[in-house]
């Protein structure tokens, strides 16, 4: 899932009482991952077909392939942000090489015109 390590965890399935909620115990979704799964499917969108069965209960199986689609679109969402970090970071650690190197020339530039200045100065 994430932290580089692959950890393995205990997912249960559930129906109420009525059969007609499953609860998922042991996964953590996001806020955006929640928003997403109460949004209704959208006629333009990809078919969402819900396999009910006669106690009107979602199929397990089609309530995991949800799950799972959800939990590779948040892994794929967290990799592609940790991938800008990562070069975010090569920029700005670019940029301090380069400003490093301003500043290290305008400061032997200054000594250049400092000691010509001296010598200057001295003839005189």
């Amino acid at each position: 899932m994430g932290g580089g390590g692959s950890t393995t965890q205990r997912v249960t399935f559930e129906a109420d009482e009525n059969e007609n909620i499953t609860v998922v115990k042991g996964v953590r979704l996001s806020d955006s991952v929640i928003d997403r799964m109460k949004e209704p499917s959208s006629p333009s969108g990809r078919p969402q077909s819900q396999h009910r069965s006669a106690s009107g209960a979602v199929n397990d199986e089609e309530l995991k392939k949800r799950i799972a689609e959800e939990l590779a679109l948040e892994r794929a969402r967290r990799d592609s942000e940790a991938q800008k970090r990562r070069l975010f970071g090569k920029l700005l650690e670019r940029e301090r090489i380069s400003s490093n190197e301003h500043l290290t020339r305008a400061i032997l530039r200054e000594r250049a015109a400092t000691e010509e200045e001296r010598q200057k100065a001295q003839r005189f």
